[in-house]
C-alpha cells in the first residue's frame, strides 16, 4: 500500500476545473514513478524460477523492481518506458544464463545499463548474477556466446554488436554472484541484503564527525566473534551521551550484510514506555525477514512469531537503550529463539537488569550469564575529545592560537563525553572569546558528573522563543515531521525557520532525511527535567504534561492551572470522558492529544487557545456542545470511525487559518466541507476504507493547498512514488 501524494502549487485563478485537472495530472504523474532495481534476463531461461523468486523477495523487502520480459518486446530499439525505467533505476541486475546472448533485447538493455552507469559517474550500480555461466563466459573468453553474437552481426551489423560485446565484458568484470557458489535461496538472500544496503534502506545514518570510533569498532567486532556458531548477547554499557548508539550504528552498517536478516530498533525504552511493544515486534519481524509488516494481535503473539520465524535464521539485532528485563523479554529473551551464529547487541546505561553472574547464582535467572558479553564504553581520549570539540567549535581540527588555552580548559570540563563536546562546541561556534570565558566559568560551577547541567548551559544561551521550541520538541514532537509543529510556532508569532536552524547548529536537535525532528535522549531528558523543575510538587503548575497518568490526574482532580500549555492523554489503561469543568482550569492549553473517550458538557469559550488537536479513536458522536476551536492550526484524527455527517467537523474546522488536516487509518465515507478553512496547506486521507472518500466540490476551492495525500485500501501498487518534502516557507 503506497501513498498518492500530490504537490499543488499556489494558484490564483480559483476555478474548479484547473484544480481538478491538476490533481488528476499529479495522480497520473505519481504512477510514472521511478524504480529501485531493473532486472535484465532472458525469459525462457529464468523467468519462471530464479528471476521470479528474486523479484518477489525484493518486492517483499519494499524494493521497487522493474521486471522486463524480453519475450514480449517487439522492435529493435530501446525507448519510451523501458529506457526511462533503466535510467531511473539505482541498481541494474543482469542475470546471465547460457542462452542470454541469443536475445538481442537482453543485449540492448545491458548496453543501455552500462552507458547509464558510465554517464552517472557510478551512481547507477550494476550487480551481475551468473546463473548457469561463469564470468569468463560473459567476458567472451570461451566460445559459449560466440555463435549467437555472429548471428546478431549478420542482422544488426558489426558496430552494434561491438557495443554489445563491450557491455558484456564490462559487466562481467564487476564482482557479482555465481549460482555455483551456493543454493538459489541463499544467493537471493545475499542479493536482497546487498541491494538494501546499496539503497541505504538499512544503513544507519551517522553523524558528520566521527572521531575515535575505529578502535571501538574493532574491539566490538572482536568480541562478536563472528566465526563462532554460538548465539550470544553483546551489551554496550556506558553513561548517556557517551556514544553507544553511534557505535552500534557503525557496527551495524559494517557487518549486517553477513547475516540472514538484521534489524536496528532505536530507543526501545521510550517506545515501550509509550506502549509500542507490538509496533517494535512488527518492525523487528519485517526488517529481519525482508517482509511486509506481519499482523500481530498482542505482544504474546509477537513473541511466538519471533521464536518461530527466527529459530533457524542467523540474525543481527540491535536493541538500542534498554533498562528493564521486561523490555528484552518481549523482543529477544532467550538465545534458543535464534539460529546459530546470531548476535543480539544491546545498548544500555544500566546493566543491573541483566542476569549476570552474581544475579544468576542468587535468582536462578532463565538466561545464563555466559551468554552476555559486556563492552564498557569509556570517555574519549583527550586527543580525540579535542578533535571532536574543535570540529564543532571551529569547523576545523585545531583551534586558532588565541583560543588554544580556553578551548583546552572547556574540553577538560566536559569530561570527554561526545554529546557534551558536540553541544557545547556547537554553541560556541562564531562566538567571541569573552563569551567562551563566561561559558568556562559556568562549567566550573557544575559538578563533573552532572552532564545535564553542563548541557543546560547551551539551553540557557537560547532566547525565549527558541527555548519554547526546544521544550516543545523534547516533550511532544520528537519524531514528528518538522512542518506540522512549524505551523503552530508560526501561529504563536515565533520564527521557526530561523529558530530551528539555530537549534540544529547548536546540536540541540537534528532534522533527519525524512524531515523529522530528532533529539538525543539526554537532551530530551534535560528538556523534561527543566519542565519538572518548574514545580517539583504540583504537576498542574508545570507547562507541559507528557506523562498520560500525571496529565489524567491533573485533569480529573481539577488541579490544572493557566501554566499548562500541553497535555497528552494517550495510552491509558481505560478510556475516559472529559468534561468542560475539567478543561476550564486550562485556559492556555495549545496542545492536546486524546485517545478514546469523549468530550462532554458546555465548552463555550473553552479550548480557545488550542493550536494542535490529535485524537486517536475519536467518538462517532461528539457529546460536547458549543465547542469551537477557533485558533486550531493542526487537526489529526487517527484510528477512528467517522460517519458521513460527523458533528465534530464544525467545531474542528471553525478556524479559517487551519493549516493541516490529517485523517489516518480511519473509516471515512465522505470528506467534510472545506469552505470554512480556505487557507489549508496540507490535506491527508490515509484510509482503511475500500474506496477513497468522496471529496465534494469544496476541495477545488483550496487554492493555497500545497500537499494532498490520498490513500485508500484498494491502492496496492508498489509503483507509486512520493514527492519530495515541500518547503512551507
Amino acid at each position: 500500500m503506497e501513498t498518492r501524494e500530490m504537490e499543488i502549487s499556489d494558484s490564483s485563478n480559483g476555478t474548479t476545473g484547473s484544480i481538478t485537472d491538476r490533481i488528476r495530472g499529479d495522480i497520473q504523474a505519481s504512477l510514472r514513478s521511478h524504480f529501485d532495481v531493473f532486472l535484465n534476463f532472458r525469459g525462457p531461461d529464468t523467468r519462471l524460477n530464479f528471476t521470479d523468486c528474486l523479484y518477489h523477495s525484493m518486492d517483499a523487502a519494499g524494493i521497487r523492481v522493474f521486471r522486463d520480459d524480453e519475450e514480449i518486446r517487439k522492435g529493435e530499439a530501446i525507448g519510451g518506458e523501458l529506457e526511462r525505467a533503466i535510467k531511473s533505476c539505482t541498481i541494474c541486475v543482469p542475470i546471465f544464463s547460457k542462452n542470454y546472448a541469443s536475445s538481442a533485447w537482453c543485449l540492448r538493455e545491458l548496453a543501455s545499463m552500462v552507458d547509464c552507469s558510465r554517464n552517472r559517474d557510478g551512481e547507477g550500480t550494476i550487480l551481475p548474477v551468473f546463473f548457469d555461466v561463469g564470468p569468463r563466459d560473459v567476458k567472451l573468453e570461451t566460445g559459449l556466446y560466440h555463435e549467437a553474437l555472429q548471428k546478431h552481426e549478420q542482422k544488426f551489423g558489426c558496430e552494434v554488436v561491438r557495443r554489445w560485446k563491450e557491455a558484456l565484458r564490462e559487466a562481467a568484470r564487476i564482482k557479482g554472484w555465481n549460482l555455483k557458489d551456493g543454493g538459489q535461496g541463499e544467493l537471493i538472500r545475499l542479493i536482497v541484503a546487498e541491494v538494501l544496503i546499496k539503497l541505504n534502506k538499512r544503513e544507519k545514518i551517522l553523524p558528520d564527525h566521527l572521531v575515535g570510533i575505529q578502535d571501538r569498532v574493532e574491539d566490538v567486532v572482536r568480541l562478536l566473534d563472528e566465526g563462532s556458531p554460538d548465539v550470544f548477547y553483546l551489551v554496550m554499557h556506558g553513561m548517556g551521551g557517551i556514544g553507544k548508539t553511534t557505535l552500534a550504528k557503525v557496527v551495524f552498517n559494517q557487518i549486517s550484510s553477513r547475516f540472514h536478516g538484521c534489524s536496528f530498533l532505536s530507543d526501545v525504552r521510550e517506545a515501550l514506555k509509550g506502549g509500542k511493544v507490538i509496533q517494535l515486534q512488527k518492525q523487528l519481524l519485517a526488517e529481519t525477514l525482508n517482509f511486509k509488516p506481519i499482523e500481530i494481535s498482542d505482544s504474546d503473539a509477537g513473541i511466538s512469531q519471533i521464536k518461530r520465524r527466527f529459530r533457524d535464521k542467523k540474525v543481527l539485532i540491535i536493541l538500542d537503550d534498554l533498562d528493564k528485563w521486561d523490555q528484552l523479554s518481549k523482543l529477544a529473551k532467550n538465545r534458543d529463539w535464534f539460529g546459530r551464529g546470531s548476535r543480539i547487541i544491546i545498548t544500555t546505561r544500566d546493566t543491573n537488569f541483566l542476569p549476570l553472574e552474581e544475579e544468576y547464582r542468587e535468582n536462578n535467572a532463565q538466561m545464563q550469564f555466559q551468554e552476555f558479553k559486556i563492552y564498557q564504553m569509556e570517555e574519549l581520549h583527550h586527543a580525540h575529545a579535542r578533535q571532536l570539540f574543535n570540529k564543532h567549535a571551529f569547523r576545523m581540527d585545531s583551534p586558532p592560537n588565541e583560543y588554544d588555552d580556553v578551548s583546552r580548559d572547556i574540553i577538560y570540563k566536559t569530561g570527554g563525553l561526545p554529546l557534551a563536546l558536540e553541544v557545547i562546541g556547537s554553541s560556541l561556534y562564531c562566538k567571541g572569546k569573552q563569551f567562551w570565558k563566561d561559558t568556562l566559568k559556568k562549567l566550573d560551577l557544575v559538578p563533573k558528573q552532572d552532564v545535564c547541567d553542563k548541557l543546560k548551559i547551551s539551553f540557557e544561551m537560547l532566547d525565549d522563543a527558541q527555548r519554547e521550541i526546544f521544550l516543545d520538541i523534547a516533550c511532544h514532537f520528537i519524531g514528528e515531521e518538522r512542518v506540522y509543529p512549524y505551523y503552530i510556532w508560526k501561529a504563536l508569532d515565533f520564527f521557526p525557520r530561523s529558530d530551528i536552524s539555530v537549534l540544529a547548529h547548536m546540536s540541540l536537535i537534528k532534522v533527519d532525511d525524512d524531515d523529522r525532528l530528532l533529539m538525543h535522549d539526554l537532551l530530551r531528558d534535560l528538556g523534561r527535567e527543566i519542565i519538572r523543575r518548574e514545580d517539583l510538587k504540583v504537576p498542574g503548575k508545570r507547562s507541559r504534561l507528557w506523562c498520560p497518568k500525571i496529565a489524567l490526574d491533573v485533569l480529573h482532580t481539577r488541579k490544572g492551572t493557566e501554566n499548562v500549555i500541553a497535555l497528552k492523554l494517550t495510552g491509558l489503561c481505560k478510556e475516559h470522558d472529559f468534561t468542560s469543568e475539567e478543561f476550564s482550569k486550562l485556559p492556555n492549553l495549545r496542545f492536546l492529544e486524546l485517545e478514546g473517550g469523549n468530550l462532554a458538557g458546555d465548552f463555550e469559550n473553552l479550548l480557545s487557545s488550542l493550536r494542535w488537536f490529535s485524537w486517536h479513536r475519536c467518538p462517532s458522536d461528539l457529546q460536547a456542545i458549543n465547542l469551537c476551536l477557533s485558533n486550531l492550526v493542526i487537526l489529526k484524527l487517527l484510528d477512528s470511525d467517522i460517519p458521513e455527517n460527523w458533528n465534530g467537523w464544525g467545531p474542528c474546522l471553525a478556524n479559517p487559518d487551519l493549516k493541516v488536516i490529517q485523517v489516518i487509518r480511519c473509516h471515512l465515507s465522505a470528506a467534510p466541507d472545506f469552505s470554512t478553512c480556505m487557507n489549508l496547506k496540507i490535506l491527508v486521507f490515509d484510509q482503511h476504507c475500500p474506496k477513497s472518500p468522496q471529496m465534494g466540490s469544496s476541495i477545488s476551492k483550496l487554492e493555497r493547498l500545497k500537499r494532498l495525500e490520498i490513500l485508500a485500501a484498494q491502492v496496492q501498487s508498489s509503483k507509486l512514488s512520493t514527492s519530495p518534502h515541500f518547503d512551507p516557507w
